[in-house]
């Protein structure tokens, strides 16, 4: 069992938590992730790691409340428990020589670019961010990444905060204005990477995505975190999540992402359901 120390609403929809998992946090590195269960009859979830303290033992997960184990997740206060917390998982995101980086977050996945960020600039990179939401109600984590970030775009669909636009409208504005990036790193929803690997790729600059597909067991025994790779079969828990953007299958990677939806819609309001004839 593994308590939760701290818990924070940071927008409407999406909650952080730490977690105290001292062996998970004496090993985690940026880009890597965990699997837990809320319950020992609980479904098995991924969500990278968006911070750990190593003196304290914590780990620190972001997550959006959009199905059944996120809102049973939720549920859970400071000082509760959760059944099952394994990591840490994955490859860390390879940081090493890096002198110029481009940090381009969409939404949630915003909290898994933060630690890669925050280690660039323990690094003495020059750490440019561009992160992207539908709003200024959605925003979260602007304080962290200004700390971080020698340059800080925020773009919002509606323009009530920031520019308004797309990651990507920045992105080549800044391509095309000199910046010599060794790297873009973009962590957000599958369309968003494949348009900001579309963006970069025409003037060549190494671009780095972040994958978050199906996923079960997160040892490659499963084969449901399959991606389709330079043409080759890779899995996202144990050859990832980090993949080169532009040799990955973008479109097959969202269709796949879509064919549990209608389940995992109906999981989700039998859990509300379940929850409101509590309440009443």
């Amino acid at each position: 069992m593994y308590r939760i120390i701290n818990k924070k609403v940071l927008n409407p929809t999406v909650t952080m938590m730490d977690i105290e998992a001292p062996l998970v946090a004496a090993k985690a590195q940026p880009g890597q992730f965990i699997i837990l269960r809320v319950d020992e009859e609980g479904e098995r979830i991924p969500l990278t790691i968006a911070g750990y303290d190593r003196q304290a033992g914590t780990v620190k997960i972001i997550f959006q409340v959009v199905g059944t184990t996120t809102t049973l997740l939720n549920k859970k206060e400071q000082g509760d428990y959760i059944q099952d917390f394994v990591g840490p998982l994955g490859k860390a995101t390879v940081l090493d020589g890096l002198k110029k980086v481009c940090i381009v977050g969409g939404g949630v996945g915003c909290s898994i670019a933060l630690p890669i960020a925050q280690k660039l600039h323990e690094m003495g990179c020059i750490v440019h961010s561009i992160v992207g939401f539908r709003s200024k109600e959605l925003l979260i984590l602007e304080d962290e990444f200004r700390a971080c970030s020698d340059k800080y775009t925020i773009m919002t669909d509606d323009g009530s905060l920031g520019r308004r636009g797309l990651v990507t409208e920045a992105l080549k504005e800044a391509i095309e204005a000199g910046e010599d990036y060794d790297e873009v790193i973009t962590i957000g929803p599958l369309v968003m990477m494949k348009f900001v690997v579309a963006t970069t790729k025409p003037y060549n600059v190494p671009t780095t995505v972040s994958m978050s597909p199906i996923m079960i067991d997160g040892t490659g025994m499963c084969g449901g975190c399959r991606l389709t790779v330079g043409g080759c079969t890779r899995f996202a828990c144990v050859d990832g999540p980090d993949f080169n953007g532009f040799e990955v299958d973008f479109d097959e990677a969202i269709s796949r992402g879509a064919m549990y939806r209608d389940f995992e819609r109906h999981s989700y309001e039998e859990t509300c359901n379940l929850f409101k004839k509590e309440v009443e």
